[in-house]
């Protein structure tokens, strides 16, 4: 029986373009620029100078606090320099440029950590999984880049009953986990187990889109007799991959606003985050890769590429072709939840799912009409908010008004303007609303 979550939601064209596509590996670049804020929280400390030489691996950046990650280098090379690049959207961040020689790319080929035995993991204790995790960096990969140890260690007073693995994957033109689950099914599974084992959770449930029918085959050949560990398909809809509603739609259980999974026994991490757990664990590697769909209509070799973190924008493209003539905005993420971005000449980061590239129709946006509150985006609002109020009272900085209205609870996921009859940005104005409450929240502090 298919599940899903029971407010709101909509169904959108699914532009899978690359579902299917094999993962390339993108080689390492003679160059990379690394950032220390690839994560949700502060950010990291840098803890190399200028003219120091680096190994694949080493740590650059210490987390900076509870919520914080560290950031290693993807290359063997020397530090080139460290200063403020501004990011994809514009904000500027603290880097590390590192160039590698002719002497570190040979190094790198030829030196790969020993993998820890069977025997050694089984000694592993919960805590110190937790602790590997949080050496090797490892955050949500899902697109919240939240540091997976904190969610790997709630309140002393709460207990994780389920653990549910995300791999809904909900997101128009994204493959990225798609292509995973099929290329590493066995090594996600393992590193499922180190996080039932760091946390005691004994038992986990894939959520997998019925859109993803392979996917779903493949892990229950594996699981075949396996109790603890089974698969959920869901309904294709969206936004069936957002935290809350996938625990709805597994459990049953509905988290309220402004508490987190936890509340109601569940732990939910993103298959990709799965993946990440088993390197750091078993093959003693750090996040310095991820998987990215590069896609569009009009892209020459769209795909779905391992990408060493740091490598520049621009030079993943053109290993996909390079920008399409007709391309109107190019988006990081999926069209839903991502953002347009000002340029390509930077870094890849933890949060790049993904790059899409929307041709001058497909971008060109509508021009706005007056409200005629034909309730569409409450209908389709699966948080059960009121996005047209929201915007309103935004438009009007009635910004106690718009915290009252539940304005945080939102999740940017893009229902309402996507269904809006009259294309009125309400998600703009609700992420505008958002600021300005946070802000007000932190001056009465």
């Amino acid at each position: 029986m298919l599940k899903t979550f029971n407010r709101g939601g909509i169904h959108v064209p699914e532009n899978k373009i690359t579902a299917g596509a094999p993962i390339v590996d993108v080689p390492a670049p003679r160059e990379v620029v690394v950032t220390f804020s690839q994560h949700i929280g502060a950010m990291a400390v840098c803890c190399v100078k200028v003219g120091d030489q680096v190994k694949r691996g080493q740590l650059i950046a210490k987390a900076n606090g509870v919520v914080s990650a560290n950031v290693h280098t993807p290359i063997s090379g020397k530090v080139k320099s460290i200063g403020k690049l501004k990011t994809a959207f514009g904000y500027p961040c603290d880097t590390v440029t590192i160039v590698a020689s002719d002497e570190d790319v040979a190094f790198d080929a030829e030196n790969i950590p020993t993998p820890r035995t069977d025997e050694e993991i089984e000694a592993l204790t919960s805590e110190e999984i937790k602790d590997i995790v949080a050496d090797a960096g490892v955050v949500g990969l899902g697109g919240a880049t939240f540091p997976t140890k904190v969610k790997l260690t709630p309140p002393a007073d709460a207990h994780a009953e389920v653990l549910i693995l995300n791999g809904a994957e909900c997101e128009p033109y994204l493959t990225n986990d798609h292509a995973l689950m099929l290329a590493c099914a066995d090594e996600i599974l393992e590193g499922v187990r180190y996080i039932m084992r760091a946390t005691g959770v004994k038992k986990a449930v894939f959520g997998i889109e019925n859109n993803k029918k392979d996917v779903i085959e493949l892990f229950n050949s594996k699981l075949k007799g396996e109790k603890s560990i089974v698969v959920q398909a869901l309904q294709t809809k969206y936004p069936q991959g957002g935290e809350k509603q996938l625990i709805k739609a597994i459990t049953g259980k509905e988290v309220a606003n402004g508490a987190l999974p936890i509340s109601v026994g569940a732990l939910v991490q993103n298959v990709a985050t799965a993946y990440a757990i088993y390197r750091a664990v078993r093959l003693c590697e750090p996040l310095i890769s991820r998987i990215i769909t590069v896609t569009g209509k009009s892209v020459e070799k769209p795909g779905n590429y391992r990408v060493y973190l740091g490598t520049s924008l621009k030079s993943v493209v053109d290993v996909a072709g390079g920008i399409p003539k007709d391309t109107g905005k190019i988006v990081v993420g999926g069209p839903m939840m991502g953002r347009a971005i000002v340029s390509l000449d930077t870094p890849t980061t933890k949060g790049v799912s993904g790059l899409l590239f929307l041709n001058e129709a497909e971008a060109r946006r509508e021009a706005e009409e007056p409200c005629i509150r034909c309730g569409a985006c409450v209908r389709d609002c699966p948080m059960g908010l009121e996005p047209y109020l929201l915007m309103s009272l935004t438009e009007n900085n009635e910004v106690e008004q718009a915290e009252e209205h539940g304005v945080r609870n939102c999740i940017e996921c893009g229902c309402c303007a996507y269904t809006c009859p009259s294309h009125r940005p309400l998600l703009d104005f609700i992420r505008l609303g958002k600021a300005k409450v946070n802000d007000m929240i932190r001056k009465k502090r």
